[in-house]
Formats: C-alpha cells, sequence, structure tokens
C-alpha cells in the first residue's frame, strides 16, 4: 500500500462509529462527535492532489485517496456540513441515529475520493445503509416502511451501477474511474448512468427522495439532504461531463421539482421535491459540459449543502418544537420562534437566489454557461425554476409556518429547542452570507479556475435581473397567498406508476398462483382426504387389533402368572411338598425321554 501524509476523511468518522457504542452512557462522549467533522474540515482543505492509499487486491488496483480540484471542493462542503449536522444533533442520546450518521459520511467521503470503480461501489452501498437506518430510526410505521422502500429502490440502482461496472471491466479490463465519452459510449456505460441517476434523483427516478426524507429523523434528514444527491452529482461530473440527456434531464428535474413543490402541504417533503430541483441545476450543468457550467455545477453544489441543511434544520427545528410539519397546521409562530424563522429565512432566500446570498453566485453562474453555450431551452427553464423556487420555499412555506395570516400562537404547546440545534443553524447560515457577500472564498476552488473570471456574479444587471423577477414573484405570491392556502392532500406524482406496476406484479402471480391453489384443493378434497381417511382406519384397526390385542393378551397373561404364584405361595407346608414331588418327576420325565 502507498500511503504519504494524505489523511482520509472517511477513518475518523468510521472509527468513531465502532467506538460509539461502546463509550458509557453518560452524555460526555458526545462532544467526541465532533473530532471527525474537525479533522475532516483540516484534511479537505490540506490535502494535495495526487493518489493515495493505493493498494493491489485479487489482482486489482484500488485507490483510496483519489485527490484533484473536483473532489477536493466536495470534500470541504462535506466536512462543513458535517460538522454543522453533529452540532444540530449533540442533544440526540440515540447512539444508533449518531452511529448511522456516521457510517452515511464515511460513505459520502470514501465516494469523494475513490479513484477506481471497486472502492466508488464499495462506499456507495455503504451511503446506502447508512441512509436507510436515518430514515428507520425514527421509528414510527411509517417510516420502517419508508426506509424499506429507500433501501430496495437504491439496492435496485446499485445493482445497475455493479452490473454496468463489471461488464465494463470485462470489456476494457480496467475499473478506473473517469470521463466516459458520450460519442464512444458503450450499454454498460449507459447503466452505470442509470445507477447515478438513482441517487441524484432524476426524474422519473426520484420517487424514493419525498417519500424517505420528510418520514426521517428530524437530524437524520438534516445529512441525508446534503450527501446522497450531491454524491451522484460528483459522480456524474467525474464521468459523463457533455452528456446532452443530462442537460435535458436536469432542466426537466428543476421545473419538475418546483411544480410538485408548489402543491405540497408537509414542509419536509416541499424541500424535498426542491433537492430535486435544485440539484437538476447541477445535472442540468453537467450536460451542457463547458467549463463554466461545470464550475457552475460544482459552485451550486457547494451552496445547495449549505442552505439546503439550514432549510432542513429550520422545518426539523419547527417539527420538534410544534409537533407538526404540516403547513395548515402551523402559522402565528414568528413571534415565538424567532430566531428559526431567521435562520430559515436566510436559507429561503439563499435558494431563491437573492443578492447577498450564496445561492445568487452559484444558481446564476449555470444559468449564465447554459445562455453563453446558446442552450436557450436549458436557461430559460432554470430561469423559471428560480421563480418557482421563490415563490414555494421562499415565500409560501415560511409564511404559513411563521404567519398565514394568523395571529401569535400563544395557547400552542412548544418544546423547548436545544442550543446545539441553533449553533447548527448559525453556522450555515454565516456561511451562506459570507459566500454571497464574498463569491472569491468559493470561486477560488471551483475545479477550472481557468473558467471563473468569465463570470461575474455582482454586476448591476445580474443584481437588477435577480430582484426584478424575484419582485414580481413576491407580488404575484401576495395576490394569491388565500387562494394557494396547503391542503392535507398527499400529492402523487411517479409514485402512481410505481403504485400501478406493483398492483400489476401483484395480480400477475396471485392469480397464477390462486388458480393453482384451487386446482390442488380439489384434487385433495378427491384424493388425498379419501387416502387420509383410509389411513386412519388402518390405523385404528392396526391398533386396536394387534398393539391392544398384543398389549392386552400379555397383560392377561402376566396377571394368571401372579394368580398362580399368590395361590402357591399360602404358607402351608403340605402344598410345598407336593410341588416338589411334581417338579421332581417333571424332571425325571424329561431326562427319561431324553429331552434334557
Amino acid at each position: 500500500m502507498v500511503t504519504s501524509n494524505f489523511f482520509h476523511p472517511s477513518i475518523g468518522f468510521l472509527m468513531m462509529a465502532v467506538v460509539l457504542p461502546f463509550l458509557p452512557g453518560n452524555r460526555r462522549w458526545k462532544w467526541l462527535l465532533l473530532i471527525p467533522p474537525l479533522a475532516a474540515i483540516y484534511a479537505a482543505f490540506t490535502n494535495q492532489p495526487g493518489d493515495y492509499l493505493t493498494m493491489t487486491w485479487l489482482g486489482q488496483t484500488l485507490k483510496f485517496g483519489h485527490v484533484d480540484a473536483l473532489s477536493s471542493i466536495f470534500a470541504q462542503v462535506f466536512a462543513i456540513m458535517s460538522l454543522a449536522g453533529i452540532l444540530y444533533a449533540l442533544h440526540v442520546d440515540d447512539k444508533g441515529q449518531h452511529v448511522a450518521a456516521l457510517l452515511y459520511v464515511t460513505g459520502g467521503f470514501g465516494c469523494v475520493f475513490a479513484g477506481d470503480y471497486l472502492t466508488l461501489f464499495a462506499f456507495w452501498e455503504l451511503m446506502s445503509v447508512g441512509s436507510t437506518f436515518l430514515v428507520m430510526l425514527n421509528r414510527t410505521r411509517e417510516s420502517v416502511l419508508a426506509s424499506f422502500r429507500y433501501f430496495i429502490y437504491h439496492t435496485v440502482g446499485g445493482l445497475f451501477l455493479l452490473g454496468g461496472v463489471l461488464l465494463r471491466h470485462k470489456a476494457t479490463g480496467s475499473f478506473d474511474f473517469g470521463p466516459i465519452l458520450a460519442a464512444s459510449a458503450q450499454p454498460y456505460d449507459f447503466l452505470i448512468l442509470a445507477g447515478f441517476c438513482v441517487n441524484a434523483a432524476v426524474v422519473p427516478l426520484h420517487a424514493w427522495l419525498p417519500d424517505a426524507y420528510p418520514r426521517g429523523t428530524v437530524t437524520g434528514s438534516v445529512f441525508m439532504c446534503a450527501f446522497t444527491t450531491k454524491t451522484a452529482v460528483y459522480v456524474l461530473a467525474r464521468a459523463f461531463p457533455g452528456w446532452e440527456i443530462l442537460a435535458i434531464a436536469g432542466t426537466v428535474m428543476a421545473i419538475f421539482g418546483v411544480l410538485y413543490a408548489s402543491m405540497e402541504n408537509n414542509a419536509r417533503r416541499i424541500l424535498s421535491y426542491h433537492i430535486v430541483s435544485q440539484v437538476g441545476y447541477m445535472v442540468a450543468g453537467i450536460g451542457v459540459g463547458t467549463a463554466i457550467t461545470l464550475n457552475g455545477a460544482s459552485a451550486h453544489a457547494y451552496a445547495h449543502i449549505l442552505y439546503k441543511g439550514l432549510l432542513f434544520m429550520g422545518a426539523g427545528a419547527v417539527l420538534y418544537s410544534a409537533g407538526t410539519q404540516k403547513l395548515d397546521e402551523l402559522g402565528g409562530l414568528a413571534a415565538r420562534l424567532p430566531w428559526v424563522m431567521v435562520f430559515y429565512m436566510v436559507a429561503a432566500l439563499s435558494i431563491s437566489g437573492m443578492p447577498i446570498f450564496n445561492g445568487f453566485v452559484s444558481k446564476t453562474m449555470t444559468i449564465y454557461g447554459a445562455a453563453a453555450d446558446h442552450r436557450t431551452f436549458v436557461a430559460l427553464g432554470l430561469e423559471l425554476a428560480a421563480v418557482g423556487t421563490f415563490v414555494s420555499v421562499g415565500l409560501k412555506l415560511p409564511y404559513f409556518a411563521f404567519w398565514g395570516g394568523k395571529p401569535t400562537d400563544w395557547k400552542r404547546e412548544l418544546k423547548p429547542i436545544p442550543f446545539n440545534m441553533y449553533l447548527g443553524m448559525g453556522l450555515l447560515a454565516f456561511m451562506c452570507v459570507l459566500q454571497g457577500v464574498c463569491p472569491e472564498i468559493l470561486y477560488r476552488y471551483l475545479p477550472y479556475p481557468e473558467a471563473v473570471g468569465e463570470f461575474q456574479p455582482w454586476t448591476a444587471w445580474n443584481v437588477l435581473q435577480a430582484s426584478t423577477l424575484l419582485g414580481f414573484a413576491g407580488l404575484a405570491f401576495y395576490l394569491t397567498r388565500k387562494v394557494i392556502t396547503p391542503h392535507k392532500a398527499l400529492n402523487l406524482d411517479f409514485d402512481w406508476f410505481y403504485r400501478l406496476i406493483g398492483r400489476a406484479l401483484y395480480w400477475l402471480i396471485s392469480r397464477p398462483a390462486a388458480f393453482i391453489d384451487n386446482i390442488w384443493t380439489n384434487v385433495w378434497n378427491v384424493v388425498g382426504l379419501r387416502g387420509l381417511m383410509g389411513s386412519a382406519r388402518s390405523s385404528v384397526f392396526f391398533d386396536k387389533k394387534i398393539i391392544d390385542g398384543v398389549v392386552d393378551g400379555s397383560a392377561s397373561g402376566v396377571k394368571g402368572i401372579g394368580v398362580i404364584g399368590a395361590l402357591l405361595q399360602n404358607g402351608k407346608l403340605q402344598y410345598y411338598l407336593g410341588l416338589m414331588v411334581v417338579l421332581a418327576l417333571g424332571l425325571f420325565a424329561f431326562f427319561w425321554y431324553g429331552v434334557l
């Protein structure tokens, strides 16, 4: 194995996950959870480009530490998010939740630094297992069922990936993980692409996300919103830049997610659909494939992890305190949860692309790059999605959660929010504003530095354009706020097709099985039962005539011998002498006739 001063962030998280169950039951162990993310932040900003932790196993070269500009920028934001997420979760006493989160983050860092497909697949599946438990450990019937659906879905995606990797190795003899040219792509490359697209929640492979994330634990969903889809964005940027199908799919995702988020009532389900929408920006940028759009995809992934984590923290804090995440049951909480409202609004304005916040300096880069490459459909689609994002997440969700046209709700019993949750939210809010005001803090780490100078976010035109679009969107919401009130219904999108397929498979399996069962029942009634009754009668005859006869006969014989013995043993001497004479004569007769 080749090593150096490179430190793999996964090591700290994995070691903590192994040790944590054996630590004493008091709360002092919680502060140890901060060590892995702090070490990860140091490593992410100091590791130098190169290949590290390379080893040979079964004739294959495994690269655990491939470091370049692309992996470094994702490692940096993963490290920051892991620190904020663990801060937010410090009050949780359930070690199982912490272990699941640690393993999940371990898988995320492992994927980012993987230099070959075998290593990537191992950490890919570790992420799937860890995130499944983050849903299941909410310990409700809905969360358990959602976790099984989630795991099955990601298992199928993992099988697509594994099948493509094995077929690719058979054809090329290599497991190297690098760019694939669309012009020379083979069927196995499309299998790999499908496996990646499942985790990226590309429509129509996205239904697992709005199904599972709202049902996860309050803290678990914060981790999940940051790692699964963004790890998929990373591997797509690594392997499939410039694939036109991704440009189209990303634009569809951006619009589709916004439309469904606008109809939702559940706060975390709204945010889940917006993950689909925002990841669409990144996928579209990767699909366009120019240096500026790839920079935009990376920058937007960085910004998105920060503000989406903050959005889920804000919604989770409301759920933790008020006990519900349904907008029609909330309202009038702004005065009672002021800091939650402030932190949430920082994230809401960030995701909307409002100037001063980090979404403005990342989202507009991708749109600018698409327009500069004459991808009018992509640019207009992403602009339209930006307006819908502001309406649904920036206005609708906070309005009905914190105000809703209701007076301050002093009667509702609110659970006190732990201070560590405010610390996690404060850290991410600070980062959202810092990157928005000083975009060079983000831009200096982009994977294509030569293209950074092509886009300047803080120009009069960009500020005016963004402010105008968001202003008209805000006016439209204000005029229609009483029309678009939340409703209780559960909206199905491609879930409807999945359920239809499930019912069809159930029918295909149950009907033939029922037909065979009916035939077997008739055969059994005619043949089987008669044979069984005949066997029973034979058993009864054997039991009564043979078994009972032998047993009863033996008992009678023993009884007769006992009666004779009792008669002979009467204590009279003459009887004993007579018996001796009889026995002597008998023995003499046997000897005389040669019997003995």
